[in-house]
C-alpha cells in the first residue's frame, strides 16, 4: 500500500509541470470561448440597438411630417410608419429585457394612434412619449454593455 502511494505521488512530481500545464489551457480555453460568446452578445446588442434607434428617428419624422406639414401621402404616409414600427419590434427581440417587451408596448400605442395623428395631438404625444421611452431603453442597454 506504502508502495502504491509512493508511486502515485512520485508519479504526480514527475508529471506535475505537464498536469499543471493541463490545467492552464482547459482554462484558457474555457475563458476564451466564454469571452468569445459574450463579445458576439455584445455585438449582436449593438447592432440591433443601433438600427433601433435609427428605425425610431425615421418613425418620429413620419409622425412630424404627417402631423405638422400636413403630409399624409408621401413622407407623413402611416404605412411607413407601420413598417418602422413592425422593424422595430422584431429587431427588439434579438436584445435583452426589458426592450421586446417595450418594443410591443410601442407597438400598441402606434395601432392605438396613428389614424388621429393629424388632428389630436394627444394622440400625437402618445407615440412620441413610446418613441422616447424605446430610445431610452436602447440607450440604456448600450450603456450597460461590456
Amino acid at each position: 500500500m506504502n508502495n502504491e502511494n509512493n508511486s502515485i505521488v512520485s508519479q504526480l512530481r514527475r508529471n506535475a509541470v505537464a498536469l499543471i500545464s493541463l490545467v492552464i489551457a482547459v482554462s484558457s480555453l474555457s475563458y476564451n470561448t466564454w469571452r468569445n460568446e459574450k463579445t458576439e452578445d455584445n455585438r449582436n446588442q449593438r447592432f440591433a440597438a443601433f438600427e433601433i434607434l435609427l428605425k425610431l428617428g425615421e418613425l418620429q419624422q413620419v409622425v412630424f411630417h404627417h402631423h405638422y406639414d400636413k403630409d399624409k401621402a408621401d413622407k407623413g404616409n402611416p404605412r411607413t410608419g407601420w413598417s418602422y414600427v413592425l422593424t422595430v419590434r422584431d429587431l427588439s427581440r434579438v436584445l435583452h429585457p426589458p426592450l421586446p417587451d417595450t418594443a410591443d408596448k410601442l407597438l400598441t400605442v402606434w395601432s392605438e394612434n396613428w389614424e388621429g395623428l393629424d388632428k389630436n395631438i394627444t394622440n400625437v404625444d402618445s407615440i412620441l412619449a413610446g418613441i422616447d421611452e424605446m430610445r431610452g431603453e436602447t440607450l440604456q442597454l448600450l450603456d450597460s454593455l461590456e
